[in-house]
Parts: C-alpha cells; sequence; structure tokens
C-alpha cells in the first residue's frame, strides 16, 4: 500500500512535541486508511473529455490495488446540476447516505456549496499529500471565497487559445485586437455559448480587459452599477456576434467543439482552460502538430479547480482516500504528462518526475468575484440566447 508519508521514529517518549503530533496525526490516517477499505466512491465530474475520463479509470485501479477503494466517475455535464441535487437532498433531510461522495468544483459552485452547508469537513490540511502542495499558488481561496479546508486544490486552470501556426502567423493579442481580427476575416472566430464553463470565462475575461480591470469585479455585484459596469462588454459582443462563425445564430455548445472545429478549418481560435491541451490534442491525434496555445496580453485568466466532499457521503474515509492519492506526486505527475492529460499540477515541481514533461504557465489573471458569473450568464442569455 503505497502512502506518501514522512519517516516516523519510533522512540515516543523521547520525541518532542511537534513530532509526537504529527505521529498521532498518522495514526489518525492509517484509521480512515482501514476504514474507507471496501468503500465505493461515486465522483460528480464533467465527462466531456476522453483523456479525463481514462486517467480517472486509471485511478481507479490504482485505488483499488493499493487501498481496496473503488472510484466510480459521474458524468456530468455542468457540476449545477450536482449541486441541485445536494440542495433537494438536504431539503429533504437525507443527511446521511447521499448520492455524492465526491464533487470536482470551483467557483460559484463551491460558494453554493459553501452556504449552503453542504461540505464535510475542514478536511483538506490532514492529508499527507497536503505537504507536497505548492502554496504559493492561490490554494486557500476559490474566486474570491476562502476554502476554508472544505476543499482540495486538484489542478491549475487558465484561459487560454490554441490556433495553427500554418494558418495563423500572428494571432491576436487582446479583445480589442480579437474584433479587429473578426472584422477582417468574418465567419473565422467564436466561443462556447454560456452558461457552459468556457464561455462564461470569455465573458468574464473580456469584461476585465474592456472595464480597465474595474475594482468592483473582486465584490460582490452591486445591481446599481451592474449596467454600468457591463456596458462595454454588450457594446463590444453586438459588434462582435454577427462576425463569429455561424454570424451569432448558434455557438458551440463546449471547449471540445472549438476544438473540433479548428481542427476541421472551420475556425482559427479555439479556447480552452488547459494550457496544456494543444500539446494533449497533438498527443492524441485531435489535433495537428502545428498548432500552439497564447494567452492575451492582459494575461490568463486563472484559477484553481478543487476537489470537495458532501456532507451526506456515507464514504468520507474512501473520499479523503481518493482525495490524498489525487494529490499525491504520483497522480498529479501523471495527469500533468500531456500525453495522458496535461492538466497543470498543483504539486511543488521538485515532488514531480521527468514523466510530467514540465509545463509553462501563462501570467494570471485573478478570477472575479463568482457572483459575476451568474449575473453575466443571465444577462447574456436575455440578450443574445433566444437568437
Amino acid at each position: 500500500m503505497k502512502t506518501f508519508l514522512p519517516p516516523l521514529l519510533t522512540a515516543a517518549l523521547s520525541l518532542p512535541f511537534a513530532a509526537m503530533a504529527e505521529q498521532a496525526v498518522t495514526s489518525d490516517w492509517d484509521a480512515i486508511v482501514k476504514e474507507a477499505e471496501g468503500q465505493t466512491v461515486y465522483f460528480n465530474a464533467w465527462g466531456g473529455s476522453p483523456q479525463i475520463n481514462q486517467y480517472l479509470r486509471w485511478a481507479d485501479k490504482e485505488l483499488q490495488q493499493q487501498y481496496d477503494v473503488r472510484l466510480v466517475h459521474v458524468k456530468v455535464n455542468d457540476i449545477a446540476e450536482t449541486v441541485n441535487r445536494l440542495v433537494a437532498e438536504k431539503a429533504a433531510g437525507k443527511h446521511s447516505g447521499g448520492s455524492v461522495d465526491l464533487v470536482w468544483v470551483n467557483g460559484e459552485n463551491f460558494k453554493s456549496l459553501k452556504h449552503n452547508d453542504l461540505l464535510w469537513g475542514p478536511f483538506v490540511d490532514t492529508l499527507p499529500s497536503w505537504q507536497f502542495i505548492d502554496k504559493s499558488l492561490p490554494v486557500d481561496v476559490d474566486f474570491t471565497e476562502p476554502t476554508e479546508g472544505l476543499e482540495a486544490p486538484w489542478g491549475v486552470g487558465q484561459l487560454v487559445f490554441i490556433y495553427d501556426t500554418d494558418t495563423l502567423a500572428s494571432p491576436p493579442n487582446s479583445f480589442a485586437e480579437l474584433l479587429t481580427y473578426a472584422k477582417s476575416q468574418p465567419g473565422r472566430i467564436s466561443y462556447p455559448q454560456p452558461p457552459e464553463f468556457h464561455g462564461s470565462s470569455f465573458l468574464k475575461a473580456a469584461l476585465l480587459e474592456l472595464s480597465g480591470n474595474d475594482a468592483a469585479l473582486y465584490q460582490p455585484v452591486d445591481a446599481a452599477k451592474f449596467d454600468q459596469i457591463t456596458a462595454p462588454l454588450w457594446h463590444y459582443l453586438d459588434q462582435l456576434h454577427p462576425l463569429t462563425w455561424q454570424q451569432g445564430a448558434r455557438f458551440p455548445t463546449s471547449s471540445g467543439e472549438t476544438k473540433q472545429l479548428l481542427n476541421d478549418g472551420q475556425i482559427d481560435l479555439a479556447i480552452t482552460f488547459n494550457p496544456n491541451d494543444a500539446l494533449a490534442g497533438v498527443a492524441n491525434g485531435t489535433l495537428p502538430a502545428s498548432v500552439d496555445t497564447f494567452a492575451f496580453e492582459q494575461g490568463a485568466l486563472s484559477n484553481i479547480h478543487f476537489l470537495a466532499i458532501p456532507w451526506n457521503s456515507d464514504h468520507s474515509a474512501g473520499a479523503q482516500v481518493v482525495v490524498d492519492f489525487l494529490l499525491s506526486p504520483e497522480a498529479q505527475t501523471r495527469k500533468a504528462n500531456a500525453d495522458i492529460w496535461g492538466d497543470p499540477a498543483v504539486v511543488a515541481t521538485e515532488f514531480l518526475t521527468g514523466e510530467s514533461q514540465g509545463f509553462a504557465l501563462f501570467p494570471s489573471l485573478p478570477e472575479p468575484h463568482p457572483s459575476w458569473q451568474t449575473a453575466l450568464e443571465k444577462e447574456w442569455q436575455e440578450r443574445y440566447g433566444s437568437k
């Protein structure tokens, strides 16, 4: 059975207090591992990537072999569906035997789970693998919302664009330049339709640039100022949409569709929240070797994605074992490998092996307050969703 724990000293009576405390934590973890044996952990996570799905199948095999814990990937299109289910379970008084043991979450969905008391914990800093996490990353805040140990960091996301260097020598460097490009090459630009995550992220990144990084975007939405702050965004989209693929009558349904459209030669830019996605696409044959990745000059909208345990899971021990394994250097190294997934690791680089192939992050642009995502999605739907 593999664990990534510091060596223990056996002469307990002679240990200083800190070492005795460490030994106590280790003893507790051993009890959690024992309790987890034979448990099945139902993990609600996005199911739209074959590479991610394959990675989770590998994790399931490793967990069964090492810990006798089974990981079942419950594929969902939008984690908001899972949040709504958990809200319904709490309203029905189902405080045990919940349908979800682990959830892949961040942003507004985490805020909803936290503020409705739907999370188990705190648990993060008791995980043995916590010692390997790169604490220089914003692992204790999620879209400005403090995590308070209720969710564990899993990977790094950055909103970036993929293009084919054979057909586009100099990609646009800002949203302003993107509009100029769309005017010169109509029908060659698009983005996923909100509330799809990448589409909503496109709106937030555009608003940050067009508003001059208004500080109000990092505070809860003020309804009295919403129209004024967002006016440049709607003016921009009113100009952009007639120039997009399908002239704004239809938008891609996902990041995956934008990559397919790029590969088919229908558009010139695909959008992704993984700076290694182009490498992964080349490795698995879904993108040509001539693709490259870039971010706009203002930086890439960046966040950490997390793992959380619902309050009514009967398998919290198994869920903790799963999370600890997914944060281990072994699992994080494999996840960062572009041939497998290419999701940047949250483990400090000195703990990764050469198999990760290394990864480079773009300059970071912090996420706005999560309330802006909900408000922008609602307004986008009212303005453009019915067309």
